[in-house]
């Protein structure tokens, strides 16, 4: 055991880490249109069940695992070698790979948002077509500069360490989000026509539980939007004392997730419908809809300053979350500083990514690449080596250690038999359907 490592200071700091990684940007546009497309309140049911068969079980595993070995992802290939796993010291790189991978092209978007956060403080944004405004900067040069600075701002925290970097910056940070987000929320309720935007989101259309679709988009839905990886939150459980509450823990990221993501729901689909405009726009909800309903709404420039605000502290918990996973092994792997990593591994990745500022395709591309195959594949490889290749035993002790209740044979049983086969339909459905998550 690495006695030296760095620990979060508190449940409450872990905590906040863990929900401010798994609320990213896809919690705003796309949990909201799946809900109003596939049976409003109706969707919500399988939703449930998967969140507690997937996201809840591969966010217990993620963690204890990170915690029984007090190392990230390298420390899987060790264990692997130990085990006779045919090239151990090379797999644990898909998992670095895939959220290093995120990390790359999820910074793009964060520049995008710092950039719109800049333009409501600094111009007359009544004037502006935002469709045609997006259009001039994103796809081109002009996305650099965000870029970098959106690569600095997740430098600047990672390198800060656990606890005075990563889990500060949380437990500012999450508050604030889910404070603005609540505010949002009651002015788009109160917008005239607004109930409709609240029917196209709750009313349940039983009809829709019957179509397969809606149960696959509800799968994707559950393992995504917590940031299950196999390395992001292995990471952060690493950092974490035998005295935390893995399962409580985890419980309470799964209903945070779900309630920034409904809260969200809330502030853009009522004000879509009141103003007329497409509730299942997907990205451009957030770059080019929503601009376009402040320009039509009182206050529309201060509406839009404090939403863009809570959307950079969204990005930013999730991109350093991002960062430390390749941050980590490369402290890990070199013996090097985490000032040094941080910088080096985060410019690195920016230079990696400055393609993809030119060349929308390549992003999407790029984006589906990590998303479909690589984030599911990562998942599979260090989950499937930890319920099938650990002894049971010791993962129920990791599990229920600091719990009052034992919990961890059950975890373990629907980890090998529901789970582990359920990320290879994941994966599979991923392909088939162009991305489910």
């Amino acid at each position: 055991m690495n006695d030296k490592r760095e620990k979060f200071s508190n449940r409450i700091g872990f905590i906040l880490s863990c929900v401010g990684a798994a609320i990213g940007l896809g919690n705003i546009w796309l949990f909201s249109w799946k809900l109003g497309t596939y049976g409003g309140g109706a969707f919500l049911i399988p939703y449930f069940i998967f969140m507690a068969l997937f996201a809840y079980i591969g966010l217990v595993g993620e963690i204890s695992f990170g915690r029984m070995m007090k190392k990230g992802v390298l420390g899987v290939g060790e264990l692997m070698q130990k085990r006779g796993v045919p090239l151990a010291k090379i797999l644990p790189v898909l998992p670095i790979a895939s959220v290093a991978g995120i990390f790359t092209f999820y910074v793009i978007v964060f520049g995008w948002i710092i950039k719109y956060f800049v333009t409501y403080l600094t111009l007359d944004v009544a004037t502006i077509n935002f469709e045609q405004y997006f259009g001039s900067f994103a796809g081109n040069a002009e996305s650099i500069v965000w870029h970098l600075i959106a690569v600095l701002i997740s430098i600047g925290v990672i390198s800060l360490g656990v606890i005075k970097g990563i889990e500060k910056i949380n437990k500012v940070v999450m508050p604030l989000m889910f404070l603005i987000f609540f505010g949002l929320m009651i002015r788009s309720l109160t917008l005239p026509g607004a109930m409709e935007g609240v029917k196209y989101l709750l009313n349940p259309d039983w009809d829709k539980l019957l179509n397969p679709v809606t149960w696959v988009m509800a799968l994707g839905q559950a393992f995504f939007t917590v940031g299950v990886s196999g390395s992001a939150l292995l990471v952060y459980g690493s950092y974490l004392d035998k005295d935390v509450n893995i399962s409580t823990s985890v419980i309470q990221t799964c209903v945070l997730d779900t309630l920034a993501a409904l809260m969200a729901g809330f502030i853009i689909i009522p004000a879509a419908f009141a103003f007329g405009f497409n509730p299942g726009a997907g990205p451009s909800l957030l770059f080019i809809t929503l601009p376009s309903v402040f320009n039509n709404i009182p206050g529309g420039k201060f509406l839009g300053i404090i939403f863009f605000l809570s959307v950079i502290f969204a990005a930013v918990s999730s991109a350093i979350n991002q960062l430390e996973v390749p941050v980590e092994a490369a402290m890990q792997k070199f013996g090097i500083s985490r000032v040094k990593a941080s910088v080096v591994v985060g410019l690195g990745l920016f230079c990696l990514g400055l393609p993809l500022d030119l060349d929308m395709n390549m992003f999407g591309a790029f984006a589906d690449l990590m998303t479909i195959y690589l984030i599911p594949l990562g998942a599979l490889l260090v989950l499937g080596f930890y319920f099938y290749g650990i002894k049971a035993e010791a993962i129920e002790y990791e599990i229920d250690s600091g719990s009052n209740y034992k919990i961890g044979k059950y975890v373990v049983k629907i980890g090998k038999y529901i789970f582990v086969p359920g990320v290879i339909i994941i994966l599979i459905l991923g392909v088939l359907y162009g991305g489910i998550g």
